[in-house]
Formats: structure tokens, C-alpha cells, sequence
């Protein structure tokens, strides 16, 4: 297993990403459209997307998802301590790996939250858009105060000339697919789970960072990240797959506060199975795929006695990858 074969693979054609409604040119449409946060481009996200994606190449019709920047409860519920799945870059990957023409990043004000459901269809939807078809699902809710759900978009589709496709609640192993239950399963360090929701592995990517030096001195060699802001899985040790700018290995990731050493400072380090020396920048980008969870993160009473729990980390992790290959 490798960390490229987990990537989506990029479209043929690249995606357009438009900033603004006056981003769009004149003519653009008509269009099969969804409207969405969109958060993790999870694997019910992906339902809907690879069906307007079919439709609108038989159609002659591009299709587009709406999605917004900040995210809507960021703007909305501040104090919120909203934490993405995926970043607004990573989305954006995400949504090109499915094959769409376009997305709208419409930037999320004050100003477009009073916008009223009506308003939103019309002047963005049909006059802009130009669309032809509205794919959301079930629980679908737009305008001023959420006022909008999908029976008065029909209702709106009608009036204006696009048809509206609904979409039932997908579950996966008896688990709804989400962005919200997925980010409590990565919160409890449910990163398998999570994984069947997603459809992939949760990952993170950032930069490699400077860390203290107490891997390499009194344990073994790590890899620790540049600060993150964005969701991470609770604190713990983690069976993971890291990929160092093009190369990929097999690794063991602990996410928490190192607090046998007494440091109460937060950090991802990583430690490469068959790791080589390599020159890493500030730079050097660092993406971390958790697979499994091995253990809570403690304090030990030794750095020595810290050392043979992780050789029984590193153990357990060989036999995880020596079972994907039997």
C-alpha cells in the first residue's frame, strides 16, 4: 500500500476555480450544480458529485459544486472551535479528483448569510449559473437562517427552470456519512472508522517542522510537523503512512504533548519505518495518513521505559503492514 494510491487521482481536464460570482464569464452554463460545505469530500459528497458529473457530460452541461470560505459556522457561531477536515486547499484537490468543471469558493460574509433563500436560487442558481439541475441532499438547508431546504428549492426549480434531485441519508457500516460524525470519530481517535465514511484515510498535510531534538537523542528519529490548526486525531499513537515530499513509508505517528518528556507543548512527530536520511526545508511538504490506533498517549516513568514501548509500537505496526500484503 502506498500513500499515491490513496491520493485520488487529478481529472483529465483541470478544474476551474472561481473566487467570486463576477469570476464566472459571461455564457458559462448551463451548469448541473451542488451547493455544500463540502468538508472532508466525503464518500456521500462523492455520490452526489460523480452523478452530476455523469449527467452533465451527457447533457453538454458543466458541472459545479458551491462551496464557501471561511466555512458558514466560522462567520455564523465564532465560538464555535470549528476544526475541518480538510483545509480549504485540500477541498479543493478533493473536488477536482471528482471530474468537476468547476468550483464556486463564494467567500462567506455577514452579507450573504441575510441573503434569503429566494434571492440565493435565483441570483445564483439561475442568473449566474444557469442551472439546469440541483443536486443536494436531504437535509439540505440555504438562505438567511437556513430557512431554505429542499422542498421550497423544488419549489424554486419550478419557478425558475431547474429540476432538483434529493438525496437520502447514506450510511456506511451502519454509521451515517457526515462531515459532523466524521470529525467526532477522528476527535475520538476512530480513524478506521472514519476512514469507511471518508472513503479513504484522514490525513493531514503540512510542512516538516523543527522539533525539540528528544527523538533523535533519546528514542528514535522523527519527523515532526509545522503547526496545524485543522482537526487531528485525539491524542494517541497511530499506525500511519507518511509521504516526505514525493517518497512514501510506512510509519508510526504520536499526536499529543510528548508528556515524558515535560514539554506540555503540542506536536505531530512521526517516525519512518526504513527511513534514509533526506535533505527537509521548512518547505518540504509532509502529509500523515492514519490508519489504525494503537494506544493512548501517557507519561512514562523513563525515557528507557518510553523506548520499549515504542519498539512494541514499531513491532505491532510492522505486523499491521505485513498483513495488507499476505
Amino acid at each position: 500500500m502506498s500513500a499515491e494510491s490513496e491520493r485520488p487521482l487529478p481529472p483529465n481536464d483541470p478544474m476551474l476555480v472561481f473566487h467570486k460570482l463576477e469570476d464566472i464569464p459571461a455564457g458559462f452554463g448551463p451548469t448541473l450544480v451542488s451547493v455544500g460545505n463540502f468538508d472532508g469530500v466525503h464518500c456521500a459528497h462523492r455520490r452526489v458529485l460523480a452523478n452530476i458529473v455523469d449527467r452533465a457530460k451527457t447533457q453538454g452541461c458543466k458541472s459545479v459544486a458551491v462551496t464557501f470560505e471561511p466555512h458558514p459556522t466560522r462567520i455564523l457561531r465564532p465560538d464555535s472551535g470549528l476544526k475541518l477536515i480538510a483545509p480549504t486547499p485540500e477541498k479543493i484537490r478533493l473536488l477536482a479528483a471528482t471530474g468537476l468543471d468547476a468550483t464556486l469558493l463564494l467567500p462567506f460574509t455577514r452579507d450573504l448569510s441575510l441573503m434569503p433563500p429566494h434571492t440565493f436560487a435565483h441570483d445564483i442558481l439561475r442568473k449566474t449559473l444557469h442551472a439546469r439541475e440541483v443536486h443536494e441532499g436531504y437535509n439540505f438547508h440555504f438562505g438567511h437562517q437556513a430557512e431554505g431546504n429542499v422542498e421550497m428549492l423544488a419549489q424554486f426549480g419550478h419557478e425558475m427552470g431547474f429540476r432538483v434531485e434529493v438525496y437520502p441519508e447514506l450510511r456506511v457500516r451502519g454509521l451515517p456519512a457526515s462531515s459532523s460524525h466524521i470529525r467526532k470519530l477522528i476527535a475520538a481517535g476512530n480513524v478506521r472508522r472514519a476512514r469507511h465514511l471518508l472513503a479513504r484515510p484522514f490525513s493531514i498535510l503540512s510542512t516538516a517542522g523543527r522539533g525539540r531534538g528528544h527523538g533523535t537523542k533519546y528514542t528514535v528519529p522523527t519527523i515532526n510537523l509545522s503547526h496545524y490548526e485543522e482537526l487531528v486525531p485525539k491524542y494517541g499513537v497511530y499506525i500511519t503512512r507518511t509521504r516526505v515530499a514525493e517518497e512514501c513509508f510506512d510509519s508510526v505517528t504520536n499526536v499529543g504533548e510528548r508528556p515524558t518528556f515535560g514539554v506540555d507543548s503540542f506536536a505531530i512527530e512521526t517516525h519512518l519505518l526504513d527511513f534514509h536520511p533526506m535533505d527537509l526545508t521548512a518547505e518540504t511538504e509532509v502529509e500523515i495518513y492514519f490508519l489504525d490506533r494503537i494506544r493512548d498517549e501517557i507519561k512514562f516513568p523513563s525515557v528507557e521505559s518510553l523506548r520499549e514501548q515504542i519498539g512494541k509500537d514499531i513491532a505491532r505496526t510492522q505486523r499491521y503492514f505485513r498483513l495488507l500484503t499476505t
